[in-house]
C-alpha cells in the first residue's frame, strides 16, 4: 500500500510506540510534559506532510504495540514488527522552556508548545477535581498536572513573557487558552491574558472553556478579538456524558454546550469555532451524530482519540482500534466539505493531539466530481482566510 500519513497518524494515537536504545530524545527531543492538556502529552513526532503527532509512550498499552522508534545515522524513522515505516522528525526542545519569567518561574511551566502553537491553562485547577467526592471527567489529567508539572497560575505578565519568547524562537502564530470549571467565571478570568496578546503582539487567539451561563460575553470575546472558540463537550451520547462526565452534566448539561456553540457560529462565523468529543469512550455511531450535529449549526468537530493517561479512573482502559476509528475523520472531512465549513483557515497551526478536520481527507477513497468542485469552492476561502490572518499578525508586529 502506498504511505498514508493520515493512517499512520490514527494507528500511534491507538497503539502508541517503543522507544529503541538508539534513540536520544534528552537532546533530539521536546520533553514529554504532562501539562495542559487533559488527555496527556506524549513524544511530539511530524511525518510525512508535516503532520504533527503527539504519541502515547509511558501508557499501559504501548507495551503492546507493534510500532518502534529508532535512530540511525543521526536519522530517525519508525518500524512496525521490525520492518521500515517511514522517517520521521522530532522538533527539538525550545530553548525559552529553559528560560525564566521575570518572577523566576521557568517558561516550560507557564506554556507548553504543542504542535506548532502554544498552549497556556492560565488558571487555577478545574474545580469539579475539588469537590466532594471529585466530578472530573474520568478520562482528564488536568487535576494530576496543575500545581505539580506546572504552576498553578500564572500572571498575565508571566503568561506574556512566555508568548513573546516562543514568538520570537518558535515563529508562533497561535496561542491557545484554556481552563476548566470555574463557576461561570471562565471568560472573565481569561479576559486580561486575552487582551494582553492581542495589544502587544498581534497573535491570533483562541478559547476554550465550559460555556459561559450569559452568552453575550461571547460578544465581548468577539471585540477582544479573539480568532476561535471551542467547547469540549466530550461525550455525546447523554447516558454515557453522565457517566464520564458527572461534574459537567451536573453542573453545566448537554444543552448549554450544544447552546453555546450555535450561538458562536452565528457570531463568529463557520470554521471558527469547534466542537471537541473524545472518540472511543461512546460508540462510533454516537460520535459521528455528534460531527453531524455540530455540521449542521456550521461547527467544525476536533476529535480526540482516548487515552488513558496515568493516574486517571480509566487508566487501566484499553484506547480504541484504529479500523473502528476511521470512519469517524472521514466523516468529519465529508461534512465540512458538504456545509461549506472551511478548514486549516489560520497559518502555521499543526496540531498533534488530534487528527485534524482537513486530515481526515487521508481516509477518503473515491471522490466525485461534485465534491472536488466543492473542496476546490472551500480552497479558495481558506487562502483567503489564511491571507487575512497573517496581515492581521504581520500589521500587529510593525
Amino acid at each position: 500500500m502506498k504511505f498514508n500519513p493520515g493512517w499512520l497518524k490514527l494507528e500511534l494515537f491507538c497503539k502508541g510506540i517503543k522507544i529503541d536504545s538508539s534513540c536520544d530524545l534528552s537532546a533530539d527531543a521536546r520533553p514529554i510534559l504532562r501539562t495542559r492538556g487533559g488527555l496527556g502529552s506524549g513524544l511530539e513526532l511530524v511525518l510525512a506532510g508535516n503532520i504533527y503527532v503527539n504519541v502515547p509512550v509511558v501508557e499501559h498499552f504501548v507495551e503492546k504495540t507493534p510500532y518502534v522508534l529508532l535512530k540511525k545515522a543521526n536519522s530517525y524513522f519508525i518500524e512496525k514488527n521490525k520492518a521500515f515505516v517511514c522517517k520521521v522528525k522530532l522538533p527539538r526542545k525550545p530553548k525559552f522552556y529553559d528560560l525564566l519569567t521575570s518572577t523566576g518561574k521557568p517558561m516550560s511551566r507557564i506554556g507548553v508548545m504543542q504542535g506548532t502553537y502554544l498552549g497556556v491553562y492560565p488558571t487555577k485547577v478545574c474545580q469539579f477535581w475539588k469537590m466532594e467526592p471529585a466530578l472530573n471527567c474520568k478520562f482528564c489529567s488536568v487535576g494530576l498536572n496543575v500545581g505539580n508539572t506546572e504552576e498553578c497560575e500564572k500572571t498575565v505578565e508571566e503568561v506574556l513573557e512566555t508568548v513573546k519568547a516562543a514568538q520570537k524562537e518558535e515563529h508562533i502564530s497561535f496561542v491557545h487558552f484554556n481552563t476548566g470549571f470555574l463557576f461561570g467565571e471562565e471568560l472573565d478570568i481569561l479576559a486580561p491574558y486575552i487582551e494582553a496578546i492581542k495589544s502587544r503582539t498581534g497573535l491570533l487567539v483562541g478559547a476554550q472553556c465550559p460555556p459561559a451561563p450569559d452568552l453575550s460575553k461571547y460578544r465581548n470575546l468577539k471585540k477582544m478579538g479573539v480568532d476561535h472558540v471551542s467547547f469540549c463537550l466530550e461525550i455525546f451520547n447523554p447516558d454515557q456524558f453522565k457517566h464520564v462526565c458527572p461534574g459537567k452534566s451536573r453542573y453545566i448539561g448537554r444543552l448549554r454546550y450544544l447552546e453555546a456553540i450555535a450561538y458562536c457560529v452565528k457570531l463568529f462565523g463557520k470554521g471558527r469555532v469547534a466542537g471537541e468529543i473524545v472518540a472511543g469512550l461512546e460508540s462510533p455511531e454516537d460520535t459521528i451524530k455528534a460531527i453531524e450535529n455540530f455540521a449542521e449549526i456550521g461547527a467544525v468537530t476536533t476529535v480526540c482519540i482516548f487515552r488513558p493517561c496515568l493516574g486517571t479512573a480509566f487508566e487501566n482502559l484499553d484506547p480504541p482500534q484504529p479500523e473502528v476509528m476511521a470512519p469517524i475523520f472521514k466523516k468529519i472531512y465529508e461534512v465540512c466539505i458538504e456545509k461549506d465549513i472551511p478548514t486549516a483557515i489560520a497559518p502555521n497551526i499543526k496540531v498533534g493531539l488530534v487528527i485534524l478536520p482537513e486530515e481526515g481527507r487521508y481516509f477518503l477513497k473515491k471522490l466525485s466530481a461534485r465534491f472536488f468542485i466543492r473542496e476546490a469552492k472551500l480552497g479558495v476561502l481558506r487562502l483567503i482566510y489564511r491571507l487575512y490572518f497573517k496581515t492581521k499578525i504581520l500589521f500587529k508586529k510593525k
